[in-house]
């Protein structure tokens, strides 16, 4: 199993790496360049070289407290797999011309509910709006089939399930059961695990997630 970290550029919506995967290599590569990213569209924050072969990897990444796990599988890639309007890195700088294509990464979008001061009544049920997404350039992205989300009101130090339901495709509804203000002085932690008809997964931790009143 192959094992990468990189760090996401926006905290707020949840952004992270758009991974893309370059055949024929020997081992896996961490890119060093960090590209800035405006609401998660743009170019790719990292590309990085697999083996050649079919196989799951794990894909780790990490804001601040916000950690996010992927585990996908992926085979090898061929020239028809890059849309022509995101060509691989190594063309697009003229250097390592493999084939290569995105990965099917499972991203995350979150709609907290926050009221004007950017906080959650305390002591009342609290609906989260969660948006399963992939990157634009995959062709044929797969469906969610199932969500599950924890909360934390401890910082994260330990976790109960709470309640989620489908809202359409790939969307989802996480009710949360909020406690008394000092039940939960650190705020409310959130993490949710997803996982696609093709058998790839995302586990996303947010310790804080929103704050009571």
């Amino acid at each position: 199993m192959a094992h990468e970290s990189a760090k996401e550029t926006d905290t707020m919506t949840i952004c992270a790496p758009a991974a893309r995967r370059r055949g024929g290599a020997l081992a896996v590569l961490a890119a060093a360049a960090v590209l800035a990213l405006s609401g998660c569209k743009g170019g790719d924050l990292v590309s990085y070289d697999l083996p050649s072969k079919s196989a799951r990897y794990t894909f780790e990444a990490q804001t601040d407290t916000v950690r996010t796990v992927w585990e996908y599988n992926s085979a090898r890639a061929t020239k028809d797999d890059a849309p022509e309007l995101s060509p691989c890195m190594g063309d697009a700088v003229g250097g390592n011309g493999a084939a290569c294509r995105p990965e099917p990464l499972i991203f995350l979008r979150y709609d907290f509910g926050l009221d004007l001061d950017n906080t959650v009544r305390a002591g009342r049920k609290h609906e989260v709006g969660i948006v399963a997404y992939y990157q634009e350039r995959l062709t044929t992205p797969p469906t969610v089939t199932s969500l599950k989300a924890e909360v934390s009101f401890d910082g994260g130090r330990t976790w109960r399930p709470t309640a989620t339901k489908a809202a359409g495709k790939n969307t989802f509804t996480a009710t949360i059961d909020n406690p008394r203000q000092d039940q939960a002085a650190k705020g409310v932690g959130l993490r949710i695990s997803a996982t696609d008809g093709q058998g790839n997964t995302v586990r996303q931790t947010i310790p804080v997630a929103y704050t009571l009143r």
